[in-house]
């Protein structure tokens, strides 16, 4: 039998917040549930109850009743959670009001910033009274084009307190990342910053917003300035003298459980990017049920998480505020100046909750660099990784040469959900190579293509009950069609999501192993990429007539491979290579930048003329590639079979 990598303490019940909630479960509903496979599935069979309960564990602010807990309807999206409660997001992320720290920032280019919770509030409410001003609305969108700093947080929190609607991206997107994404939403506010430092070197994005805002015209322009004695963006107002400290705090706008709250975006795999709508109460609630019970995130403890603005990773960090932890952010290369960085921020902020991906662990592995020796890990009790599966040999290096007394939580879920179906547990042994276990009242379970339920074996991973970070809906989506096809297309009514997946039984409880998409959506270094937007950039390069771009699965993580096919059989020269490479950067963002082109004679498409992606992915993985016959091209396929450059 496998042994685990690490095992819960023998009084954990006692002392974690897993195990005293389970306690109250146990007692106020007359109920045994002796495992952790009993608990899970009594918050599936009584939904309505442990989410009541959630709410009441974690003092969530609210006014109204929580019953009904949820409205069902026959079709899963239209399920309805807590219609009668009203509440605001920043209001139960600002609850402290002490002088504990609250957010502890670092850059490249900038030393250790501090704020205390007293701090945090004063500024959010000096935000959300500029935007008052600014005359925003309850449902208006604030979008932000920032690093990963204080005003980041600040400024989703001061969205928040008026009932804004909060979307962000990260300053190393490309003028057309941002326009698809800010453009469909068309912002009241945006805010951003001039340049951001990375690996040493300072990035000057000014020309950039200027083309963003040109095409964009938002009303109200705010830029924070990237270093000291950057010049004022045409039109924007700085920063530090837009915010509103003169005026006393407004009252928080409270809204209904499913008002829009954040905006995040899909991967554009087959156009612009979704818009998916997620609700406050929604967001709120899953993040505590995440951070306190899976996480044991107290008031006491410190969490940092390795993101920028425009991944989900970013939103979950900051739901950390409504267990009363310290957040510790940092934006930059994880590896500058060296591989060290981050884990030296564990030493000097003594952080307990450590997240970042599967690849950086890789990193690590494949480095000289043994964290334990370099820094004092001690704090450390819960490291997060999320992006792509861990491999067993990054488990067995994260004990070795991190922390032997460690809980390693492989995470996963998406922006889809902005959160986790299968995550992390204090109670639950860590075993190599899996996920510990599926999160409560998540009604996860692995089909086949034919919608069996499969209790052995790989298959598609599914949720078949509603949950409360659900998206409300996507954005210009009026008939719920796109949200239709993105989630419950592949099984009637049921959500997919678009994973491959199988259970692993254990003796009290089932863990999950993660075996990667199945969609055509990339997934380098654990950031979704969608292919439309590398597609984007090529339009303009005339020595390109057809292109598809596929993941590859390599060493445990996934490279973008471009294949070309070139005008009047062109050579693909280092020349060429190098503009599709500084195009893709530039137009859309580094991560988007193919690991390997290659030049092929022809691409397979459908009859009505469409890439089939997925079956060039299946390729040259060495599948075989179904529904042939779909194909107006089929010998294409040849073009991509045991290709030596993607050997190497």
């Amino acid at each position: 039998m496998t042994m685990p990598l690490w095992s819960p303490t023998a009084n954990a019940k006692q002392t974690t917040q897993l195990g005293q909630f389970w306690q109250q479960i146990e007692q106020q509903h007359q109920v045994s549930l002796p495992t952790y496979r009993a608990l899970h599935q009594w918050t599936v069979e009584q939904k309505e109850a442990f989410w009541q309960a959630v709410m009441a564990f974690a003092d969530i602010r609210y006014e109204g009743s929580p019953t009904p807990a949820l409205v069902e309807h026959e079709l899963f999206q239209h399920n309805q959670w807590f219609p009668e409660v009203r509440l605001n997001y920043a209001e139960n992320l600002l609850w402290r009001r002490d002088e504990h720290p609250a957010l502890i920032s670092y850059t490249e280019n900038t030393g250790r910033v501090a704020y205390s919770y007293a701090q945090l509030y004063q500024a959010a409410a000096a935000v959300a009274n500029a935007l008052l001003s600014a005359g925003v609305k309850p449902g208006d969108r604030v979008a932000a084009w920032l690093p990963n700093g204080p005003e980041a947080i600040i400024a989703a929190l001061g969205a928040a307190w008026v009932g804004a609607v909060w979307s962000s991206c990260s300053p190393d997107f490309g003028y057309a990342g941002v326009v698809d994404r800010f453009g469909q939403i068309k912002p009241t506010v945006l805010i951003v910053t001039d340049g951001y430092s990375y690996s040493g070197r300072w990035q000057d994005i000014s020309t950039r917003v200027q083309e963003v805002q040109a095409a964009l015209q938002v009303p109200v322009l705010i830029q924070v300035p990237g270093q000291q004695g950057s010049a004022t963006i045409n039109g924007a107002k700085l920063w530090q003298h837009w915010l509103d400290y003169d005026t006393p705090a407004p009252a928080f706008v409270r809204q209904g459980f499913s008002a829009p709250h954040a905006i995040l975006y899909s991967s554009g795999t087959t156009g612009q990017p979704k818009c998916i709508v997620h609700g406050a109460g929604g967001v709120l609630l899953q993040h505590a049920k995440e951070h306190r019970l899976h996480g044991d995130l107290s008031k006491k403890d410190v969490l940092f998480y390795f993101t920028t603005c425009g991944w989900m990773m970013w939103n979950w960090l900051l739901g950390g505020l409504q267990s009363g932890a310290t957040l510790v952010l940092y934006d930059g290369n994880p590896a500058y100046p060296d591989l060290g960085a981050l884990f030296k921020l564990v030493e000097a902020e003594n952080i307990t909750h450590f997240g970042t991906s599967a690849r950086f662990v890789q990193a690590l592995e494949q480095s000289d660099f043994y964290p334990q020796q370099e820094a004092d890990v001690s704090s450390l009790r819960v490291l997060y990784s999320t992006g792509s599966p861990l491999l067993d040999s990054s488990f067995d290096f994260l004990y070795a040469h991190v922390k032997k007394d460690l809980q390693v939580s492989s995470i996963s879920g998406g922006t889809d959900i902005v959160s986790c179906f299968a995550l992390g547990n204090p109670l639950l042994p860590v075993y190599k190579g899996s996920l510990q276990c599926i999160g409560l009242g998540m009604d996860v379970a692995v089909f086949d293509e034919q919608g069996n339920t499969l209790s052995t074996g790989q298959g598609e991973m599914v949720c078949r009950q509603p949950f409360p970070s659900m998206p409300v809906g996507f954005w210009n989506d009026d008939d719920g069609s796109l949200y239709q096809a993105a989630y419950f297309e592949a099984f009637d009514n049921i959500w997919a999501h678009g994973d491959y997946a199988e259970f692993i039984p254990h003796e009290a409880h089932d863990s999950l192993v993660i075996h990667g998409r199945a969609d055509a959506v990339l997934n380098p270094g654990g950031v979704r990429i969608g292919t439309a937007e590398i597609y984007r950039q090529l339009t303009g390069i005339k020595e390109i007539k057809e292109a598809v771009v596929v993941g590859q699965q390599w060493q445990g993580d996934v490279r973008v491979v471009l294949f070309v096919v070139l005008e009047n059989n062109m050579g693909l020269d280092a020349s060429l290579m190098q503009h599709i490479r500084a195009s893709i950067r530039t137009g859309a963002s580094p991560r988007h930048v193919p690991a390997i082109i290659l030049a092929v004679p022809d691409i397979p498409r459908t009859l009505s003329g469409k890439t089939v992606e997925l079956a060039v992915r299946d390729v040259i993985h060495g599948r075989s590639v179904k529904n042939k016959s779909a194909l107006a091209n089929p010998e294409a396929l040849a073009h991509f079979k045991n290709i030596p450059a993607l050997q190497e």
